[in-house]
């Protein structure tokens, strides 16, 4: 007798389903550019950009996969490698999310939710993103206002200050490791910047879990 499959099942069907099809259309692209203007791209040139780039990408990859998808849940991974942002945009509204409802991400309540919450995410952006492109000829005087500029330079820390200050609330203990580590690292290493997120941040993650693990052994949590 056939048994309906779960929704967990159905999740990671899905997924698997879009993560691939859209992987196959990203190469599409490159492809249907080759063709259509029969230029070739140079192997060689390729071949040694990715033995220069690659590795660092799988390691990344490695990383944010055993770093996001524990917080992120199954289907708000699948949805947060697709629509990317995960860092800055997906990762805060999902523990927002499940912050407000109370509710843990191992639940089946906490897995739709978070779900739910980066799947609107994405709805959000894609539709901010249109208007961005419809608007920005006319509004382009407007948002170059000198008076305006100090205003965009504080969106990405007034984000992350109003969400650090309701996570660091909760248990500051845990908090301060990640916090002294990241500052010690981007002042003594000042190559460290904006470009280095994808890194820093499953590297703050890991860090973070080792430093906790060990003040709860000592009984500090």
């Amino acid at each position: 007798m056939n048994k309906n499959p779960s929704y967990m099942d159905c999740v990671h069907r899905d997924g698997r389903i879009w993560n691939l099809s859209m992987m196959v259309l990203l190469f599409l692209f490159p492809i249907a550019v080759a063709v259509i203007y029969q230029a070739a791209p140079d192997w060689h040139g390729l071949l040694m950009g990715m033995i220069a780039t690659a590795p660092m990408y799988w390691a990344v990859g490695v990383v944010e996969t055993f770093t996001y998808v524990p917080m992120l849940g199954a289907g708000g991974s699948y949805l947060s490698f697709v629509t990317g942002n995960i860092s800055n945009l997906k990762l805060p509204v999902a523990l927002n999310a499940l912050e407000q409802a109370d509710v843990k991400i191992n639940s089946e309540e906490g897995e739709i939710i978070s779900t739910v919450a980066i799947a609107v995410s994405s709805i959000v952006t894609t539709l901010i993103i249109l208007l961005g492109v419809l608007l920005i000829t006319p509004l382009t005087p407007v948002l170059n206002a000198p008076v305006l500029e100090p205003a965009f330079a504080q969106i990405l820390p007034a984000l992350f200050g109003g969400l650090g200050v309701v996570f660091i609330s909760k248990n500051w203990k845990i908090a301060v490791a990640p916090i002294l580590l990241m500052l010690v690292l981007f002042i003594a290493v000042p190559a460290l910047n904006a470009g280095t997120v994808g890194i820093m941040v499953p590297v703050g993650v890991l860090f973070t879990l080792a430093v906790s693990r060990i003040l709860y052994k000592k009984n500090m949590l």
